[in-house]
């Protein structure tokens, strides 16, 4: 190992153990209950309330090289790169402080009763909140939905209300020791409107679950099971889409993130929608994966943590709003910060690849033998979810036309050996896609959801959209421009692409690869 890596590897180090210091020095709970968490996988104990204590083996963050120090830091500029991607969380409000160490001891039955706190951190670029709280009680009966978690085929032709979650005064509560403030809220409509704001959704549920939070003293805060560790309280809206899902993916990842999590959180579904095979994606960047109805009574959370949106994420404001940010990489940026450029889309797309244990080193990411990978993504007809009928809307109309092309073409090329590669996605598993993505030196793709996987690409991968005329939408644009990846549009008049245009933009985009 050189110099240069060993460096960066005790910096790494060095920055964990300081996120380690500052996780358990911030949450007062767990400092607290820390002896709870050596346990073994799905350890039982009998202790407060006679309610079990469940705790799961964590999984630990692995090691990025795009990382970037996610410490708050009170002055990042309003609407810089790092406010829109990273750490813009800055304005933190405490509408339940934690007690004293000192008052926590007194408490009854050494579990520190009434220890519960709730706070959330504010980003003004983003208009969206981080909130977290401890000793939270979830009970599943005041959600209305569906139950979440089924097989795609048993529930067709449900609606979307059903899986949408409804809740109802005190499906969730915060432990307190005070008995007058019992049953109280603990957020007033004024507090919801300057940190959990609607915006343009009509149906803000993570707003809804904070309204929903009531105040409960130690004789009515009775749990089934305690989850020990950190856990995610996640509710999605377009869960079987790529583009949509990712935004939800990134905005679980920056709350941990913001956080200060020592390890990668569990993750609790608050809604009702089915099983997608994007569930794959989200057990793999998580600890472990749950759906709020499926628990069987009421369960307590030593910590958990509210993930905003995923329409509340840069990814999707972009669409709306000019975010002037371009792609860099961490080791530049370490050395010259620059409020126009970012390396946490990077981070991110890392972080994807190192949840399947695929290679991170961008010196040491193997490519064939010889010649380049060019990925196809293509769109085929699946049953995405239970009001879908099972046939995508056609984006490219002559798609098989242009790869025959392509493949052809590539057998009698000489300057340099390509291999086609056919990325039917959604007969892929997940780590087969991200895997298809990472060997790609040039990806190419008709306007879509699959092409949000470019947001796991290394390096040097170019992209080629060919954009109908019917979806001219900057979607891929914008996440190749902040990830600093070369991007080649192709417009068409109608959904028809004329094969050899196809083809010259492809040589091109080799010859510069110098193919």
């Amino acid at each position: 190992m050189n110099s240069k890596n060993l460096k960066i590897l005790l910096s790494l180090f060095t920055l964990n153990s300081v996120s380690l210091y500052l996780y358990f020095s911030s949450h007062p709970d767990h400092h607290h209950h820390l002896h709870r968490n050596r346990s073994p996988v799905y350890h039982y104990s009998l202790t407060e309330n006679n309610s079990h204590h469940l705790s799961i083996t964590v999984k630990p963050w692995p090691i990025l090289p795009s990382y970037l120090p996610w410490s708050q830091n009170p002055n990042v500029p309003f609407r810089s790169c790092e406010a829109y991607f990273g750490n813009g969380f800055t304005q933190r409000v405490d509408p339940l402080k934690p007690i004293s160490e000192t008052n926590r001891k007194l408490g009854s039955g050494g579990g520190g009763g009434g220890a519960g706190w709730f706070r959330c951190f504010y980003s003004e670029t983003l208009r969206s909140s981080i909130c977290e709280g401890g000793r939270i009680r979830m009970v599943p009966e005041r959600i209305l939905m569906s139950k979440g978690g089924e097989k795609l085929e048993s529930v067709i032709g449900r609606g979307e209300d059903e899986e949408l979650p409804n809740f109802e005064a005190g499906a969730f509560e915060i432990e307190v020791s005070d008995k007058t403030r019992n049953g109280k809220r603990l957020v007033h409509e004024e507090f919801l409107n300057n940190y959990v704001q609607e915006g343009a959704i009509d149906r803000h549920t993570m707003r809804g679950l904070v309204d929903s939070i009531r105040l409960a003293d130690s004789t009515e805060f009775i749990c089934s099971e305690w989850i020990e560790e950190p856990t995610l309280l996640v509710t999605r809206y377009e869960y079987a889409n790529m583009f949509h899902t990712v935004t939800d993916w990134y905005s679980a990842y920056v709350a941990s993130r913001v956080t200060g999590l020592p390890n990668r959180p569990h993750l609790v579904f608050v809604d009702g929608h089915c099983e997608t095979q994007l569930e794959e994606m989200w057990r793999a960047l998580f600890s472990s994966l749950n759906y709020a109805k499926n628990f069987r009574g009421p369960v307590c959370f030593r910590h958990a943590i509210l993930s905003p949106l995923g329409y509340e994420t840069a990814l999707f404001k972009g669409l709306t709003e000019n975010i002037n940010c371009q792609g860099a990489s961490a080791h530049d940026l370490w050395q010259n910060p620059d409020d126009r450029k970012t390396a946490r889309l990077s981070e991110f797309g890392e972080m994807i690849r190192a949840a399947f244990d695929l290679p991170l080193d961008r010196h040491h990411v193997p490519k064939p033998v010889a010649g380049h990978n060019v990925l196809f993504v293509r769109r085929e007809d699946y049953l995405a979810h239970p009001r879908h009928g099972g046939k995508v809307q056609t984006r490219l109309s002559n798609e098989q036309q242009v790869f025959d092309s392509v493949k052809n073409w590539a057998l009698k090329h000489s300057d340099c050996k390509l291999n086609i590669i056919n990325g039917l996605f959604a007969h892929m598993s997940m780590k087969e896609q991200v895997r298809a993505i990472q060997d790609a030196s040039v990806i190419i793709g008709a306007h879509g959801a699959g092409l949000t996987h470019i947001v796991s690409a290394t390096p040097g991968a170019v992209i080629l959209e060919i954009i109908s005329s019917e979806y001219r939408r900057p979607h891929f644009e914008l996440i190749a421009g902040w990830k600093g990846l070369e991007y080649h549009p192709i417009y068409l008049s109608g959904s028809y692409a004329d094969p050899p245009v196809v083809l010259d933009e492809l040589k091109r985009i080799l010859k510069s690869l110098r193919c």
